[in-house]
């Protein structure tokens, strides 16, 4: 699927009346001044973060989705990267990984996913991850094993990006900090 295509997707839902900036609104609840997108795909969180003033960096492994992004904001900063081993720079206030981004990223690299975006953000800055819970694939319990061995603490955890209680379900987002 092309990053035009993906994206598509996410225009018609908006048109139709659907807030495709959950994820965006709740990161602006951190008060942030600067933001990695960490896996920004066609920079939609990105862009809803930048029109609030936001400083934004968004980085993805996909030429495809930077591309989109590039056309939809050129003047912002994208960068095309591997998640695990990419230089993401330091001094985030706020890293987020939307999109079921650690669903996508190659199984067994999750560990190093995180504690390189752990390393990006300041301390006491947040990371936030929100993704699929599917059988058998990365769960809760490994993700907070992989934050924890990456020095972050779970702040919190939902059922969805604005922020309906977790308890149970396919589906979850969670805040950690950064010691």
């Amino acid at each position: 699927m092309s990053g035009d295509e993906y994206q598509a997707r996410f225009d018609a839902l908006a048109a139709s009346g659907t807030d495709v900036h959950g994820e965006a609104t709740l990161v602006r609840t951190f008060g942030p001044a600067r933001v990695l997108d960490a896996g920004c795909g066609t920079g939609r969180v990105a862009i809803e973060l930048a029109r609030h003033g936001i400083e934004v960096v968004g980085v993805d492994v996909d030429p495809a989705m930077l591309e989109t992004a590039r056309t939809r904001a050129p003047d912002l900063d994208w960068r095309l990267g591997d998640l695990a081993t990419a230089e993401l720079g330091t001094g985030y206030d706020v890293a987020v990984l939307a999109g079921n981004v650690l669903v996508f990223t190659p199984p067994g690299t999750e560990a190093a996913v995180l504690a390189n975006v752990a390393e990006a953000v300041r301390p006491s800055g947040m990371v936030v991850a929100g993704f699929s819970l599917q059988p058998g694939g990365y769960d809760l319990g490994r993700l907070d094993a992989d934050a924890s061995a990456a020095g972050l603490s779970l702040v919190d955890r939902w059922a969805t990006w604005d922020r309906q209680p977790y308890a149970g379900g396919n589906y979850a987002v969670s805040a950690f900090t950064r010691s």
